[in-house]
Order: C-alpha cells, then structure tokens, then sequence
C-alpha cells in the first residue's frame, strides 16, 4: 500500500514523562528466569528470549502504521534505546498457528513513564518487533505481534491451507486475537518486570490500526484506558471488495486512464467545490454540497509528463471517475459501500501503468486484490480481468457473509467499552484516499443510535483534506491526538476540539493552526483572517 502518515506516532508531542522513585533494576533483572511465568491459559510457548540491549538502535527498524510503513523520522531514526526485549513464539494447539509476539520495557525502572502504549499495524502487517521501540524510547512499556505471519509474507502463503480453502485461525489471529493477546501478554510482563500495574494502558494506530483499535474497543475494551484510531479500515468485509470496484469498471467498460487524466478529474472537482466553503484554500471541506459532474470534462485534452503526451478525455473515463466516487453499487442498482470525496486523489483506486499515452494497463489496489483473489475467489491468480457483473456482487456478498463477524469489525454496541470506562477518540481525514470516509461516519452514527450518550466515551473528528493518516494541505491532526487522549483519560478533559496544522493559504512554506469538530458539528469559517483559528467555530 502507499506510504501513509510519518508522524502519526513518533512526533507525540509534548508527552509527560512520568518518573518513579526507585531503584533501577540492573540488566541482569531482565532474564528468562525473571518472565518464566509469561504465558497465557490457551497457548503452547515455542521459544522465550530475554535480552538486555544498552543503546539499542531504532535506525532501520521501521514502524508499521496506517497501511504501509512509517519511515524513519528525523531525529529518531538516529536515537539508541536501553530496552529489555521480549521475543515470544507460541502456538494455539490444534490450530496450526505460530505467532511472534514482541514485548519492549525500559530497561532502566526510572525511564519508565507508570504507562503501557500499543502501536497498531498497517495492511496485512498486524504490527512486529519495529512497533514497540518508539514507545520504549518515550518511556513507554510495549508490546506488538505479527498477527501470525511476517509482513513480507504472501497473503495466498497464509490465507489459504493446503487444501486451498480459508485459514480461518490465521484470519482470527491477524484480525484480533493475536492483538488481545499481546496486549495481555504486555502488560503482564510489565507487572512481572516493575514489580507493579501500568498505571494507564493506551492503543494508538491508524488504518489498519484504526480498526484494531476499534476491534478492541468491541471486544476487549478492558485491556485499554484509551484508544486512538485513526482512519480505520473498519467494516473490512465491504470496505476490502469495494476497492476492487474502480479496476472492474474499467475493465468492464476498456478503458484504462493515466494518472494525469485520473488527477485532472480531482483538480477540476477541487476548482468547483473549493470555495463553498467560504475559503479558496484547495480543501473541499463540504462535499455534501458539491455537484460537480465528471462528464463535464468530456472532450477536453490533458497535457501529460508521464507518460509523455496530450490526451483527450472521453465518456468513458468520465464514467470509471464517477463510479469511484460514487462507490460501488449492485448491477440492480443497490448502494454496496461508500465512494470518495471529490478531494480525495484517486491514483491507488484507479491505478494504471503505461507504457504510452494510450497504452495503460489497470493496477488494482493491493489490499483488495489480495481480498478478492485469496478470501473470496480462493485463487491467488483470479484477477480483475476475470469478474463479471454477476461474478462482483457475488463476491461482495460472500465476503460480508462470510467475513464480517471475523474481521468486519463493525458491531456499534459499545456497551462493553462504556462499563470499562475506556475512552476512544477516532478521526478520519476527509480527503482520505484509501479508506473511505463515509464509513466511519456511518459507523458513528450506527453507535449513536443504540446509545445517545456514545460520546460521552467515544468521538470522532473529521479533519478536512487530509489524506490517509495524515499529510495533504489539511488541518491534520496526527501530531496533537494522542495528547488530547491523554489528557481526556487522566485529567477528563473532554475534547471538544482537535487541534490540527495545515498548510497556510497563500504561503505553502508555513502552517496555520484549525480546531476540528466532533462530529457532527462541522469546521465552519465564520469570517476574518484565513490563517488564523479564530476565523473559524464549529457548528
């Protein structure tokens, strides 16, 4: 999947760092012998391994988060860590299952903060040993697992048995239960190592981590005092076939547009939208009111670089670009899952390679090809060119038959999470262009109508034109979520506002800071300077 947000995590700024007064364990106390009672009811333990790592490097050892890889970020992918490392292998006996769960503390008991944070995963990686380092080097305890496969392992490796049918402990491990156990397994070992209780134990991912987080919120909200989830691929049994959606009509109707024409579209839906918000800043912040029509560029020409040429659009290109954002839909016209906002860049829903002008070939987005060819089809080499219209909505179904009480991830009783206590504060960018918005909000409004008062535990924040897990010209509020969480589970300051940076209008080398909504009040512009947060409310 594409590269998503690079400071969704590791730039959680001005995190307190608590300290307690004790003695430091020395790294002989981080031993075997001292976790020899690390295990859980219903597993079998392979292998244990105990290190004590003075100046442990972060360099190269990436995070997973949102759909891809966070890359290294300046300033931390040069810092050293003291970390007592957990290597744990273990097996659920009769299920032909092995997972690699990851556990970090820090080695010294006065770097630890009295707190316990997982860091979610991104794409078909559940999370690894990468997640838990810089937690570690805030001072956190932590731990991640692989969900029970590596994150260059082939979906068709894991996803199918040997008799070509579902894996469907292999399934359950990735899609949750890996996850709950690693997090009791975690927080165990820090009892076992500190001698005493995380004192708050938080969940922070997007994308894939955004619907981990919110399986724990559904299943195991015990474990956690606060969850973060952003952009979360929730819903994963509609969301997963549907984006195959754009490939297929494509292929159903032969036509297979370059990038440059795919983005000439979104450019064109920006320039006709943009400013109802009342702010020309290239930010479509409401789509709702947006009309734009596809067909309306028909016949117009686009000078591309690369490939190198002029193209003229035709009705057909149009129809694909419509179809995407309006969604997929039921050859009997039935709506199957939410489409894109009109902002949203639709380069990895409509990919195409070329080799000229007229001479491109459709690129499906992974994570769905990897859905429809291994889960549905059962056959790692079906392909989009192999779907009818008939073939589609019999797979669509399939998977939210068979699928959505593993991974779907979309049961709106949080019951469970409000008798805990535990608090979840998820947000979505709206230009968001992987995992359609719409979906969370449908999902919000799902759990507001079993219970009025949802939001006294859970709120969800929509941050315009940001893309995937942050970056894009829009109030992006990555950098700034994680405290608001913080400050919400240990000192109960609501949040009513979210704080968010974007790029300022009229200078793109400086930022202006906005104050995001819960839904479903709306960032509105009231008036006034442009840059400045006072110009805007929420209604």
């Amino acid at each position: 999947m594409l590269p998503p947000i690079a400071t969704a995590f590791f730039l959680l700024c001005g995190l307190f760092r608590a300290t307690i007064a004790t003695k430091e364990p020395h790294a002989s106390a981080c031993s075997p012998k001292k976790f020899k009672s690390l295990s859980l009811e219903n597993i079998e333990i392979i292998s244990l391994n105990v290190t004590a790592n003075r100046n442990f490097s972060t360099s190269g050892r990436n995070a997973t988060g949102g759909v891809g890889v966070i890359p290294d970020i300046p300033g931390v992918e040069t810092a050293t860590v003291d970390i007592c490392l957990i290597s744990l292998t273990y097996t659920h006996p009769g299920q032909h299952d092995l997972i690699n769960t990851y556990i970090g503390l820090p080695l010294d008991e006065n770097k630890w903060n009295s707190r316990f944070l997982m860091h979610g995963g991104g794409g078909w990686s559940a999370g690894g040993q990468s997640s838990i380092l810089t937690p570690v080097l805030l001072g956190y305890a932590s731990s991640s697992t692989d969900g029970g496969h590596g994150p260059s392992a082939s979906t068709a490796d894991w996803g199918l048995t040997n008799h070509g049918q579902t894996n469907w402990p292999a399934l359950r491990d990735f899609s949750s239960v890996a996850i709950s156990e690693a997090a009791v397994l975690g927080k165990l070992a820090t009892r076992l190592y500190y001698g005493t209780h995380a004192r708050y134990s938080y969940w922070h991912g997007c994308s894939t981590g955004g619907r981990q987080g919110h399986a724990m919120a559904q299943e195991h909200p015990e474990l956690f005092d606060g969850i973060v989830a952003g952009a979360p691929a929730i819903s994963w049994d509609k969301f997963a076939p549907a984006g195959l959606w754009g490939p297929f009509i494509a292929q159903l109707l032969d036509t297979q547009p370059p990038l440059c024409v795919v983005e000439a579209f979104t450019q064109a839906a920006i320039a006709e939208c943009d400013a109802l918000d009342g702010v020309v800043d290239g930010i479509i912040a409401y789509p709702g009111q947006c009309q734009f029509e596809a067909s309306s560029l028909v016949g117009q020409k686009v000078n591309c670089t690369d490939p190198n040429g002029t193209i003229t659009i035709t009705e057909k290109m149009a129809d694909v670009i419509s179809a995407v954002w309006q969604g997929p839909v039921s050859e009997d016209g039935r709506s199957l899952w939410h489409g894109f906002h009109y902002d949203s860049s639709l380069g990895s829903m409509i990919g195409t390679t070329c080799t000229s002008i007229n001479e491109c070939t459709v690129v499906p987005f992974p994570i769905s090809e990897d859905w429809v060819n291994v889960f549905l089809a059962r056959n790692p080499s079906f392909g989009v060119n192999s779907l009818t219209r008939e073939k589609y909505d019999q797979l669509f179904q399939q998977s939210t038959d068979q699928y959505s009480s593993v991974i779907g991830t979309s049961n709106p009783d949080l019951s469970k999470m409000k008798k805990a206590g535990t608090k979840m504060l998820a947000w979505h960018g709206m230009a968001d262009q992987l995992v359609p918005t719409n979906g969370t909000v449908e999902y919000y409004e799902r759990t507001t109508e079993l219970d009025s008062e949802v939001a006294d535990y859970y709120r969800l924040f929509l941050a315009p034109g940001v893309t995937h897990c942050g970056f894009g010209s829009g109030f992006d509020p990555a950098e700034t979520v994680f405290d608001t969480m913080r400050a919400w589970v240990e000192n109960g300051t609501v949040p009513d506002r979210l704080e968010g940076v974007a790029v300022a209008v009229g200078n793109a080398s400086a930022t202006r800071t906005g104050y995001l909504c819960p839904y479903p009040q709306v960032f509105t512009y009231v008036g006034g300077d442009v840059n400045s947060a006072s110009s805007f409310t929420c209604r």
